[in-house]
């Protein structure tokens, strides 16, 4: 496949919102995509690949973004949405508030950017 051809795939891609979730604890970034993909009842697309993500509604997924190494803790975790950033934004506060419910993990939204 020629480089514009590429290119014209991937500008053809729907545009992709997203809104961050802190995790204040420890966690290796596929047992965090397990107990996300636990929590919403869902499971991780790409395992292997380096963009594991948990789809989690028709629109929006979730990725795991890990510290450099060396670095401690916070995990972010990505939502994305298809359809736009308040979109992302209700997605990701539905993830924190269901994360919450049923784990011990202690989340915050970051959505100043």
């Amino acid at each position: 496949m020629g480089h514009g051809r590429r290119l014209a795939r991937r500008l053809a891609q729907p545009e992709e919102h997203s809104a961050r979730l802190i995790l204040r604890s420890a966690a290796a970034k596929p047992d965090a995509l397990a107990i996300i993909a636990l929590a919403v009842d869902s499971h991780i697309e790409g395992v292997g690949t380096l963009e594991p993500r948990v789809p989690i509604a028709a629109d929006a997924w979730v990725e795991v973004e890990l510290p450099t190494e060396g670095e401690p803790p916070p995990l972010a975790i990505d939502v994305y949405s298809a359809v736009g950033d308040e979109h992302a934004r209700l997605t990701a506060l539905t993830l924190l508030a269901r994360l919450e419910t049923a784990t011990a993990w202690n989340l915050r939204p970051d959505f100043a950017y």
